[in-house]
């Protein structure tokens, strides 16, 4: 089975307790489980991680490099400042693997602040605004490329 990563960045351990207005009710346990099921039904093995660690995120990103694992990637608040997350996450797409940016929330609609991405020039493609369905998109858009 193709291997995928999901990778969740700052605060999203916190998922189902903050602001589930805008996040949903979901944690991340729930979160996690979901991803597993959505993969298993597209062929996909996943493993979902979360850290509020810069430097892990880019471990696991070179990890995923490392192991040929495409990758589903929610940088949260990374998403907009993190060059060191933008160029392993460019590691992973110009070694031949998807990486598809992941947004439970629809930046473009938030704070202007949140409008950049300095992750989504690197990446193959971006899903936001759908909630946790986010993700189920996400997998599916690499399972189809893959097919």
């Amino acid at each position: 089975m193709t291997r995928v990563l999901v990778l969740n960045g700052p605060n999203l351990g916190r998922l189902g307790v903050r602001e589930p207005e805008v996040y949903g009710s979901a944690t991340h346990a729930d979160l996690a489980r979901q991803c597993a099921a959505w993969g298993a039904e597209l062929g996909l093995t996943v493993e979902t991680r979360q850290s509020d660690d810069e430097s892990e995120m880019v471990g696991w990103l070179h990890q995923a490099v490392d192991v040929r694992a495409h990758v589903v990637l929610n940088p949260a608040a990374f998403t907009h400042y993190s060059y060191a997350l933008r160029d392993a996450a460019a590691q992973v797409t110009t070694g031949g693997l998807l990486l598809v940016e992941v947004h439970l929330s629809n930046p473009a609609t938030r704070e202007t602040f949140r409008h950049t991405s300095v992750i989504g020039g690197v990446a193959t493609g971006t899903v936001a605004g759908f909630g946790t369905d986010s993700y189920r998109l996400a997998l599916s858009a690499i399972a189809t490329r893959l097919a």
